[in-house]
């Protein structure tokens, strides 16, 4: 890598190695030859003369590019494609003649996206359960701790570490079940001709509209798809590039929402992501511990959720059977969705793995609101012990207001259960059990263990395995 031209920091810095190279040149150009190979051998197997020489030299070639001849032939012919073509055939020269036979340019240029999306999937589906599996540990470890939860960002009634963490789990759920049908319904393009009428594969089978249908066909499955789309122009809708976007999309919104709670939950000190040993959080300010993680995460994730909007307005303004301003568009669009998705990822399962967890400080944060959520079983014990509710609750919010006061003008402790222990009128009332932070959790450990026992079983139904996953995680470093 030369260091005086730009390097753009998806790989450069955040991508794993196999998303970056799924999207580089060499996987690229020779999945187009791949193509070139599977439409000569479903030409010659439906009767066309093409040889099992040109066939094998054809193949024999498919990952040997000379992008230099490639190159120069585009610089001259302006068309990348026909440089592609012409520097196969300087390859394979006893071939050259029958190489993209019957085709236009979106027969390689298509069917390839459409491969590369389905395996670019198959990798975020992986990093998907790799979160999913790490939260699942997470939630089981802390089904029970309870801890504040908030509405507008106030205090509210408390939950556990572990629903909370369900919350997160479950925004994952949804999108690997967004991904699995988007994996379902990805097809191929196949050998569709110039404006989707297959008019020149008609005119090379001399009008057999079965064979032209069958090399569709062939070509498909070549390409380990069981159908292609149905009907075309000369590409296929780029409603299907918008969709998958939206489900990558809808994965980045998940993990920012997750990322901003957890740069939140930090700032209380209740959650650290992890520290290295020599990481260093400011210039300036030594002591500092800053949200890195969670802060690349809602970047990377916004970038992504950016992305969205480019597909669903390159589908929007297709004119007709086809406009080529979708072309340098989706060169930048596609690639880049899938390796920020990657990176948010990769992200995700980390910081879920190395989360540490202060349950004192916790403790600590939840005490001091306690009181306050505790009232309404306080009045309810009291009156259950013979006591007039109205006069109960006038006593309650007399001494809610005084405690009040101390902790917001004189930034004291709250007290009010001390007061509302000392008063007469609440001597019935067991304040050793009211001051339990697990009575006010409700169903939140047994609502953590329906989940996780549904998520494992909607995972195995589809037949994968969340151990797995997490023996792979116990058994692996991933640097991020």
């Amino acid at each position: 890598m030369t260091a005086d031209v730009y390097d753009n920091p998806l790989v450069g810095r955040y991508a794993s190695p196999a998303m970056s190279q799924l999207w580089g040149p060499q996987r690229k150009f020779s999945t187009w030859r791949k193509l070139w190979v599977a439409l000569a051998e479903a030409e010659a197997e439906l009767g066309l003369p093409i040889t099992p020489a040109q066939i094998a030299e054809l193949k024999a070639n498919v990952d040997r590019i000379d992008f230099a001849v490639a190159n120069a032939y585009e610089r001259k012919l302006r068309h990348d494609v026909m440089a592609h073509v012409h520097a196969y055939g300087d390859a394979c020269p006893g071939a050259r003649g029958i190489i993209h036979l019957g085709a236009t340019s979106c027969y390689v240029t298509d069917n390839t996206d459409l491969i590369l999306m389905r395996e670019g999937l198959g990798l975020v589906r992986r990093q998907l359960l790799d979160a999913l599996a790490a939260l699942a540990s997470f939630a089981q470890k802390y089904r029970s701790l309870p801890t504040l939860a908030f509405t507008h960002f106030q205090p509210a009634q408390p939950t556990t570490v572990g629903k909370r963490a369900t919350l997160w789990a479950y925004d994952l759920l949804l999108d690997l079940l967004e991904i699995d049908h988007r994996l379902r319904e990805l097809k191929c393009r196949g050998a569709k001709g110039t404006t989707g009428t297959q008019a020149s594969f008609l005119e090379l089978f001399q009008g057999d509209h079965a064979k032209v249908r069958e090399l569709d066909r062939r070509v498909a499955a070549k390409m380990g798809f069981a159908a292609s789309y149905p009907v075309t122009g000369q590409t296929y809708s780029r409603k299907v590039d918008a969709q998958v976007l939206a489900a990558l999309s809808g994965i980045s919104q998940s993990a920012h929402k997750a990322a901003t709670d957890w740069r939140l939950l930090q700032h209380r000190k209740e959650l650290e992501e992890p520290f290295e040993t020599d990481q260093i959080g400011s210039s300036a300010m030594a002591y500092k511990r800053n949200p890195m993680r969670a802060e690349r995460m809602c970047g990377l994730a916004r970038y992504v959720i950016s992305l969205e909007a480019s597909a669903a307005q390159t589908h929007a303004t297709q004119w007709l059977e086809r406009t080529l301003d979708d072309s340098v568009n989706r060169r930048l669009t596609l690639p880049q969705a899938f390796l920020a998705t990657d990176a948010v990822l990769l992200l995700y399962a980390n910081v879920v793995q190395g989360m540490v967890v202060y349950p004192k400080t916790i403790a600590r944060n939840l005490a001091a609101e306690l009181p306050f959520m505790a009232t309404e079983n306080i009045l309810m014990a009291a009156v259950a012990a013979g006591g007039d509710r109205q006069e109960l609750h006038e006593l309650i919010r007399r001494h809610s207001q005084a405690a009040a006061q101390v902790v917001k003008a004189e930034a004291g402790e709250n007290d009010l259960l001390q007061r509302l222990a000392q008063d007469p009128a609440f001597a019935q009332v067991d304040f050793a059990a009211i001051g339990d932070a697990s009575n006010y959790v409700g169903r939140a450990p047994e609502q953590v263990d329906e989940f996780l026992a549904e998520l494992t079983a909607t995972c195995a139904a589809a037949g994968d395995s969340l151990e797995q996953h997490q023996n792979a995680q116990a058994s692996r470093q991933v640097t991020v």
